[in-house]
């Protein structure tokens, strides 16, 4: 570049605009903006969103808004920890990896574990199947309780065949070991002794969490009494052996998926921990060991700031509920895993499941989680695959390596949205926690069926909210793919692997073993791993330990958990049965009125409507002029069922002359008004229209009346 050309871009050059050159702009300015823009729509109608916790989200946050959360003040690594548990928060340790593989016998499991653990996945998550849950060999019990939906492991055979080639001293392992956590923890520690690993290097979570199997199943396969008998004697256990094991955990996965909203949720796992904190404490532990050895367990969903709220909030909570229990600083961190939810995945359009799981797991990774599973996309129909695990797993390697959230500590803090939501959230729950506290607690809240009624009712309006499409499922309740080809449920036969296992155990099984040592109190572990090295099975395990031990038998009405999708597959699979049998979906016929542009909204609307429900719109032509001509071309057609489509100025004229011609030539033709043009409403009755679609019709319902009334359902 010569010099002249320099001198003139220096000489020419203009000094960049500054915000103070800009006068602001203020709330009542941009208010008065926005209103107008509505052209008369209310604004607290179209601008306010009201959620399911009972919270009311502004379209716009300013700094006073947040200027008296406390919480935003403090800084990473100090109470109450919203902002992380680490001064460093995830850039010298990220959070694990921990993805669930429910392989059902011990060496499918290893060989997709070793897999997997090669490519990503950081930690072990152990996913038990209904028998090894509830401490039984898979010999006595049925065979639909052995090897579905998580790993059977009956010796401690299996247990080292599972975990083959895991360095238990880098790897931490979490095992959902519902009520049975000392004869697995046996497991683990013999394990170790055989491999020469000091105990004080084992890391991860036995996860027992009582109240937890009691929601999911309605009773326990132990008395409740001893299951905190178990819980202590381990906890006292580690506290000399294992330290940085946890032996507590609290789950929320029942009560998401079965509708909860996030208050809910919060306040039913913080009245969990604390029941566990008070009997813990009246088994002689302190709450500086109790809390340590507390592992929180939450699901995520799809509203992607109210999930990375809850999570900071359950942070706040917990760190002031040990303080109010006399715990020191470290006891209130809490140790936080994520799991994404299935209450929202659908077997329609599946593989959108894995844009829900990756907001999800970036929703738990944003709000600090310690470690985190991202559920596989089609884990809702099959047992995933190498694929499917592969995407899930992917997922959180792409947010660490990729998106570099581990560069960042607390990237929502300062937010005044997420900081106000957060505080919001924390405050809603704290009141719904005292008024449990004031029931007597969570027992006796779940006594009461005081959480179910509450998370039935908020399932009720989830519901109601999906049928309606004022909630939207994309693929199922909106913009369907009738093209798709479906990932067909899994109906593998179990019985061969329950046969199996059954035989193997069978087989290894010492009838005459006899389990002698202290069976309780401290010296109950050491005398576990023993019988485990010995060839003791879980099953002998678990009766030996609970055979002089009593107490009242505990049930509870449980909560069950829901696929909010299921309704609308129940419709689309009804709808494919019928494709089989006569070569095309069920039919509907629409009467385009007018011109284009008389009826093109309302068509692209009805399809829409009828594809959720597995119906296919015969479209022909750009509109027919006289009723005559749309009656002959509908009864032609062959379909069972008609849609008018126009505007409400023409109806008049159009509705009662076509639907008289339908009704006369074929009375069973069923006819649908698109649109709600309240004027005419009984008099379109009156002429024979049978059901009228419009923004607020709810959509399962007429979709499922229609398949009954044409045979499809």
């Amino acid at each position: 570049m010569s010099d002249d050309v320099s001198r003139n871009i220096d000489e020419n050059q203009v000094d960049p605009p500054t915000f103070d050159e800009f006068s602001p702009t203020s709330y009542d300015e941009w208010r008065a903006a926005a209103e107008a823009s509505l052209k008369g729509a209310p604004f607290d109608k179209k601008l306010l969103t009201s959620t399911y916790e009972g919270i009311t989200l502004k379209p716009l946050y300013f700094q006073q808004d947040a200027q008296d959360i406390a919480h935003q003040y403090t800084i990473p690594g100090v109470p109450p920890y919203v902002r992380s548990n680490k001064t460093r928060g995830y850039l010298k340790d990220s959070w694990r990896i921990a993805q669930e593989i429910t392989a059902g016998s011990p060496e499918d499991y290893n060989q997709a574990l070793q897999h997997d653990m090669a490519r990503g996945q950081s930690a072990v998550m152990l996913i038990l199947d209904q028998a090894t849950r509830a401490g039984y060999d898979p010999d006595h019990v049925e065979s639909g309780q052995v090897g579905i939906d998580g790993l059977s492991i009956a010796s401690f055979a299996d247990f080292k065949t599972a975990l083959k080639g895991v360095d238990l001293k880098e790897t931490p392992i979490y095992i959902e070991a519902a009520t049975i956590p000392l004869p697995l923890t046996a497991f683990l520690v013999a394990m170790a002794n055989e491999e020469g690993i000091e105990l004080s290097d084992l890391r991860g979570c036995v996860a027992t969490d009582p109240l937890g199997e009691l929601v999911r199943y309605g009773i326990l396969p132990t008395k409740l009494r001893v299951a905190y008998d178990e819980m202590a004697m381990l906890t006292h256990w580690a506290v000399d052996h294992v330290n940085a094991l946890q032996t507590i955990a609290i789950h929320s996965y029942q009560y998401h998926n079965g509708g909860a909203n996030a208050v809910h949720e919060l306040a039913f796992v913080m009245a969990t921990a604390v029941e566990y904190v008070r009997e813990m404490q009246k088994r002689g532990l302190e709450i500086d060991v109790i809390a340590p050895r507390m592992r929180f367990m939450f699901s995520v969903g799809a509203n992607f700031f109210m999930e990375i709220a809850k999570l900071r909030a359950a942070k706040l909570l917990w760190s002031q509920i040990v303080s109010a229990f006399g715990g020191n600083e470290i006891s209130q961190r809490m140790k936080l895993h994520a799991r994404t939810a299935t209450i929202n995945k659908s077997m329609l359009d599946p593989y959108v499941n894995m844009l829900r799981t990756t907001t999800e797991s970036l929703s738990g990774a944003i709000g600090g989680v310690d470690s985190m599973t991202s559920g596989a996309f089609d884990e809702v129909c099959n047992v995933p695959d190498e694929f499917a695990r592969r995407i899930a797993r992917n997922q959180q390697v792409i947010l660490q390596s990729e998106v570099n959230l581990t560069r960042l500590i607390d990237p929502a803090g300062g937010s005044w949205y997420v900081e106000t939501l957060t505080d919001e959230l924390a405050r809603k729950s704290w009141s719904l926690f005292q008024k449990i506290e004031a029931k007597g607690g969570m027992l006796q809240a779940l006594r009461d069926e005081t959480p179910q009624t509450m998370i039935r009712e908020m399932m009720v309006g989830r519901q109601t909210n999906l049928a309606t499409r004022k909630d939207v499922i994309v693929g199922t309740n909106m913009y369907p793919n009738l093209t798709e080809k479906r990932i067909e449920p899994d109906r593998t036969d179990y019985r061969h692997l329950h046969t199996k296992r059954a035989q193997e155990i069978m087989a290894q099984r010492d009838e005459n073993m006899k389990i002698t040592g202290v069976l309780d109190g401290a010296g109950a572990l050491d005398t576990l791993v023993e019988a485990a090295m010995s060839g003791a099975t879980l099953e002998q395990m678990t009766r030996a330990h609970r055979q002089a031990q009593d107490g009242e038998s505990q049930m509870i009405v449980p909560v069950p958990t829901y696929r909010l999708s299921e309704s609308f597959e129940r419709l689309r699979f009804a709808a494919e049965n019928y494709r089989s049998k006569h070569r095309h979906f069920p039919q509907i016929f629409l009467a385009k009125m007018g011109a284009v542009a008389q009826h093109k909204a309302r068509v692209e609307f009805t399809k829409g409507f009828f594809e959720v429900g597995g119906f296919e719109c015969i479209d022909q032509g750009d509109g027919y002029a006289t009723p005559e001509e749309a009656s002959k071309a509908a009864l032609a057609s062959g379909a069972g069922a008609l849609v008018i489509c126009s505007t409400d100025d023409t109806y008049p004229e159009i509705v009662p002359a076509l639907v008289q011609q339908i009704k006369t030539a074929n009375p069973d033709m069923i006819v649908i008004l698109a649109g709600y043009p309240q004027a005419h409403i009984d008099a379109f009755k009156s002429a024979g229209v049978d059901e009228f679609i419009h923004l607020k019709a709810n959509c399962l319902t007429i979709n499922e009346t229609l398949q009954e009334r044409l045979g499809v359902l």
